[in-house]
């Protein structure tokens, strides 16, 4: 779509950090420069402060990545896009069968009225949960990886949905300060609701999380 639209060498494209490196791959594969914006740290989308702060006289485009289900601001950046003449794409992530996303949607609300200790979605609406990512507090990447080793050790399975945010990798690698990005990367985990998890097993990671509750205090 970037190459369709003319983008190539001398041009900027303004995009997420807090992904897979794929996005900013693309851009510089048309020969242009990918920028890279802070996120909103409720949807971990594009924070479309930080798109317009972003913004030069080289930005052609920016690419919106819908992230865990959740979608991206898409009506304020497309009045970005218009104010600066700015083409504004879309990404989004595979997603679950639509009759699964209420069963998501069930689990989901389960867990966020049960878990302790961790900070669970916040503003929902419209949520497909391809993931149900949470924040554990406290000093950061050290107590959420933590926190992951030990509910692992009692059968939940986890993951760290983005171990390092692209403008940290070699290729893309920005002297720039992305704080809820960075701060994403080092907190969230994501904690599974999908398949054909049983009763059973989501009481067992409400109890496995729950029990460590306790063990991590926010850092002051």
């Amino acid at each position: 779509m970037l190459k369709a639209a003319g983008v190539g060498v001398g041009d900027e494209v303004v995009v997420p950090a807090f992904g897979n490196p794929e996005v900013a791959q693309a851009v510089s594969l048309t020969g242009a420069v990918p920028v890279f914006a802070d996120i909103d740290p409720l949807s971990y989308c594009l924070d479309s402060a930080a798109v317009e702060a972003a913004v030069t006289t080289r930005t052609v485009a920016v690419v919106a990545v819908h992230r865990f289900g959740r979608s991206a601001d898409i009506v304020t950046l497309h009045q970005i896009g218009q104010r600066h003449g700015l083409l504004v794409l879309e990404q989004g992530e595979s997603e679950a069968p639509y009759s699964e996303v209420g069963v998501r949607r069930e689990r989901a609300a389960y867990l966020s009225t049960k878990l302790k200790g961790v900070r669970t979605p916040v503003g929902c609406d419209g949520h497909t949960f391809q993931q149900y990512v949470v924040r554990v507090p406290g000093n950061g990447r050290p107590d959420r990886d933590a926190f992951a080793r030990a509910i692992k050790a009692k059968g939940v399975a986890c993951s760290v949905p983005v171990k390092t945010p692209v403008h940290r990798m070699p290729e893309f690698r920005r002297d720039i300060c992305l704080p809820e990005t960075e701060r994403a990367a080092d907190e969230t985990l994501a904690l599974p609701i999908g398949g054909d998890m049983s009763r059973r097993e989501l009481h067992r990671l409400v109890s496995a999380c729950n029990a460590l509750g306790g063990l991590l205090q926010p850092a002051f």
